[in-house]
């Protein structure tokens, strides 16, 4: 890896590390995230306080950062030399960034909302294929984490028609929707014994 391409993923990694579901909660005057419900500090999670300004402010400022790493590697990084498998390091550095930060811990969220940021800064169209996908599963089922499962499992499959399966973000999407996945095993558990909360469920979190 070039000093260039070094300094681009570590960048990345810092602007992942930005937990706004902390960083929300703690200017909102709320509880952290990390002490009720799921214990994700996620969108999802902080809905359950009951304080919606304060999940929406969260999934768009963890959509935002991933979208924001990409986007600045694909717009500053060919002046420097960086090339497609540079900024595809970075996409999968502002995701690590989110699920282990640096500034809390390595104590991070699950990356739907961040992975949705860096789908969007990869491909418009690849975005919105996931974004509806969850938004349908979540309709139907209520249920955030397998909408974000079933969309996981679909982006490679979206990827491979709208990105092409030679293109190196092909592969980067492979591996966002297996850390997402891996992120969700305690869902998985949940799913299967019919013990998942639904979308909105209210935790205490005073």
């Amino acid at each position: 890896m070039t000093t260039t391409a070094f300094a681009f993923v570590i960048a990345a990694y810092l602007i992942g590390s930005l937990s706004f579901a902390v960083i929300v909660s703690k200017a909102m005057g709320m509880a952290d995230p990390r002490s009720y419900g799921s214990g994700n500090p996620g969108a999802t999670n902080v809905l359950r306080s009951g304080k919606k300004l304060a999940a929406v402010l969260t999934l768009i400022g963890d959509g935002a950062k991933g979208w924001l790493a990409v986007a600045l590697a694909s717009w500053l990084g060919p002046r420097y030399g960086l090339s497609d498998q540079g900024i595809a390091m970075c996409a999968l550095a502002v995701l690590f960034g989110h699920m282990w930060p640096v500034f809390f811990g390595f104590k991070g969220g699950k990356g739907v909302a961040t992975a949705v940021g860096i789908l969007l800064g990869i491909n418009v169209w690849l975005a919105l294929a996931a974004l509806a996908t969850w938004l349908f599963m979540a309709f139907v089922v209520k249920i955030s984490s397998l909408s974000a499962l079933v969309a996981c499992v679909l982006v490679p499959v979206y990827a491979y028609f709208i990105v092409g399966p030679k293109s190196v973000f092909f592969g980067t999407c492979i591996i966002i929707a297996i850390l997402v996945i891996h992120r969700h095993k305690s869902n998985l558990i949940k799913l299967m014994t019919g013990q998942e909360d639904k979308i909105g469920g209210k935790t205490d979190a005073s």
